[in-house]
């Protein structure tokens, strides 16, 4: 077993230094963030694999990492989340490619964890 934290792990110990240690702006600035991912017009399930998308357009492998495990932990498939990835590599265009094939990655991870 190794030392190194997992990315949820060290990803929650950061969350946390930032709600502890952080400005008003900051603080406000997550809550946003975490209220835009609620329930409303769209379900958040949605809303997770929208903000899948836009973080491959954005190139941002951490907001990939993070909205592909919350993706799975929502019940959709891998075949659900491959094609949402077309669709952000098509938005995208080739520079997003890295982005898709650590993304690939990752979903390999869990298939091999879960069985998928």
């Amino acid at each position: 077993m190794s030392d190194t934290p997992t990315f949820e792990e060290e990803r929650a110990r950061l969350q946390e230094l930032v709600l502890e240690k952080g400005t008003r702006t900051s603080k406000r600035f997550f809550n946003l963030d975490q209220a835009a991912y609620r329930d409303g017009a769209l379900t958040a399930r949605t809303k997770e694999l929208l903000g899948l998308v836009a973080s491959t357009v954005l190139r941002c492998d951490d907001c990939i990492h993070y909205h592909l495990n919350r993706t799975q932990e929502l019940g959709f498939s891998h075949d659900e989340i491959r094609e949402a990835l077309d669709v952000a590599l098509i938005v995208g265009g080739s520079i997003t490619i890295p982005h898709v094939r650590r993304a690939y990655g990752v979903l390999e991870e869990t298939e091999d964890r879960c069985g998928e």
